[in-house]
């Protein structure tokens, strides 16, 4: 072997040395801060956006910004739908929207920070479920995971009974699957009881005629 090749032998001996020494200190940082691995993936959430006060574009537009800028990337959006209020009566209807965003966060991660858009968006957080807001964020599901803590339950525990949010997620999401009930939203959809009307949002053009 003469001397060049030795050098690249060696140099590349190096280098797979260093690399293995850097997944090492990783996955030891890993353990010694208590991270899985698994936790380190990235994920898919299914947001639900809602709400029937002020204007509503306005407060859509600004929660897509800020998740997109604190959460991750947003791959796909549905329609926006106009929703009868759920549970109450007003008569101002909500609008509703699902996102899917890629985000290696971990799902409490994401709870925290969808409540911090919310307060910073002026949402005024009650014991009362069902109650007219300026805007509202719902993890409906992450991949087709299971999760649950004392603050957050996923899949959505409610979603399979709402109109308001199958539809959306029907247009980005048909295929994914429900893994409690073991159906996917299509299916879900199918079965779903619930009456209340849900209609895409045809905004009210203005101006004048020519």
């Amino acid at each position: 072997m003469n001397e060049y090749v030795f050098c690249k032998v060696k140099m590349l001996y190096v280098i797979l040395k260093l690399c293995l020494i850097c997944c090492l200190f990783v996955l030891f940082f890993s353990l010694l801060s208590g991270i899985k691995l698994s936790d380190l993936k990235t994920r898919n959430y299914y947001l639900l956006l809602g709400g029937n006060l002020g204007d509503r574009s306005y407060y859509f537009s600004s929660a897509i910004s800020l998740i997109r800028e604190r959460i991750g990337v947003i791959t796909a959006t549905s329609s926006l739908y106009e929703t009868e209020p759920w549970g109450f009566n007003h008569k101002n209807w909500f609008l509703n929207q699902v996102l899917k965003i890629s985000s290696s966060l971990l799902p409490a991660e994401v709870l925290k920070i969808i409540h911090s858009i919310e307060e910073e968006l002026g949402r005024k957080r009650t014991i009362t479920r069902y109650r007219s807001r300026n805007i509202d964020i719902d993890i409906l599901f992450v991949d087709e995971e299971i999760y649950y803590s004392a603050n957050l339950v996923i899949p959505h525990p409610r979603l399979h009974r709402r109109n308001f949010a199958l539809l959306p997620l029907l247009e980005i999401a048909p295929t994914l699957r429900h893994p409690l009930l073991n159906m996917s939203v299509e299916e879900l959809k199918e079965k779903c009881k619930d009456t209340m009307e849900v209609n895409l949002y045809k905004p009210a053009i203005t101006g004048k005629k020519n």
